[in-house]
């Protein structure tokens, strides 16, 4: 370019410039253009529109096209905090995976709870025109679907309706506390098997989320009781955690345990982070692991890696669930239904036959 010459922006290419380069009417373009087949163009017509759009860079009005089919190509998760934390965030990649496949874009907001900016959000979105709502939680739970969404296309994601209906995408976490105990068996332990993680009495949720009760931790119960019933054995006991599943109440509840005189040979904990802390507590008490206890916690973090011995943990299927919700959201079947998502069991150095005579 000379010197002093402004730089010319680059024209728009338009549906009569493929017109034109094709040597068909404008009209001819657009039905090719839309894939409509009830006008009887040629083969010949349909090739050379589409030589003609290639070479040009061609690319649809979207906005012409949503008037036209009434889709806009785009699709709103809306969550609490999946999108803006790292703990189940995965489940956007999953969605976003999807949903590129099949050429459509993804808006993500999250509410951190707030009723009033969630109403405002579901607004601005449904204004603008989009195809579905994918509507996530952090935390396996129950909600409440807002009235607003009744005639949008609508998947939960990590989340039960109150009501029972909707198309609802899950991790199937009674069979994960199935496997939990299920290891503990094949490895031999019958006896000393303690769960860690408990809820105080008349509290549902931890001191940052105390009006969500997790359905995690009921699920995850029924699965080990089951399964250790079905060997002829129980739980020798349930440790509580004083307010959240993290690695401090970890440590402390099973310092409690340790302190007060039982040596139980297996621990099931309710996640990795109280699985960190109650190996702390553990070890703080001159024991190993899993030489002297072993250990076995659900979620599948990069904690459960980073531990030493890495833990055996039964991961949340997060990408999976994501890739599911996404792609129920062009199903036209919206009979209620819920599909639950095997989750993984992600082998670690934390479980061991238990030493005989202790």
């Amino acid at each position: 370019m000379a010197a002093g010459q402004t730089p010319q922006t680059p024209r728009r290419v338009t549906l009569n410039h493929v017109a034109e380069r094709a040597g068909v009417s404008r009209s001819a373009a657009s039905f090719v253009m839309s894939g409509r087949t009830d006008q009887r163009l040629s083969a010949d017509v349909f090739a050379r529109v589409r030589a003609a759009a290639e070479e040009l860079g061609y690319k649809p009005n979207l906005t012409a096209k949503t008037l036209r089919t009434g889709r806009s190509g785009t699709v709103a998760l809306v969550s609490d905090f999946v999108s803006t934390t790292s703990f189940a965030s995965t489940m956007v990649r999953g969605a976003l995976e999807e949903l590129c496949q099949r050429d459509s874009l993804l808006f993500t907001v999250d509410t951190h709870g707030r009723e009033d900016l969630e109403s405002r959000l579901l607004d601005s979105l449904l204004a603008r025109n989009i195809d579905g709502i994918i509507y996530a939680s952090m935390f396996t739970r129950t909600v409440v679907v807002p009235p607003v969404l009744k005639d949008t296309p609508v998947v939960l994601l990590n989340c039960l309706s109150d009501d029972g209906g909707g198309v609802s995408v899950i991790p199937d976490e009674a069979s994960a506390g199935e496997d939990a105990a299920r290891l503990l068996l094949e490895a031999g332990h019958t006896q000393g098997i303690w769960f860690v993680g408990s809820m105080p009495p008349g509290q549902v949720g931890g001191k940052i989320w105390p009006r969500w009760a997790p359905l995690a931790l009921s699920e995850r119960r029924k699965g080990i009781d089951r399964t250790l019933e079905n060997a002829g054995t129980s739980l020798a006991g349930s440790v509580i955690v004083d307010n959240d599943w993290d690695i401090a109440n970890g440590r402390a509840a099973v310092a409690d345990l340790l302190t007060a005189g039982e040596r139980p040979k297996a621990l099931i904990c309710a996640n990795d982070a109280v699985a960190i802390g109650a190996s702390h507590a553990v070890r703080a008490a001159g024991l190993r692991i899993p030489a002297d206890i072993s250990l076995v916690s659900f979620d599948g973090t990069p904690l459960a890696q980073a531990s030493e011995p890495a833990l055996t943990t039964i991961a949340l299927p997060h990408l999976e669930m994501g890739r599911r919700a996404a792609s129920l959201l062009s199903d036209t079947d919206r009979t209620p239904r819920c599909i639950r998502i095997a989750m993984p069991v992600i082998p670690g150095g934390s479980i061991t036959r238990p030493r005989l005579g202790l």
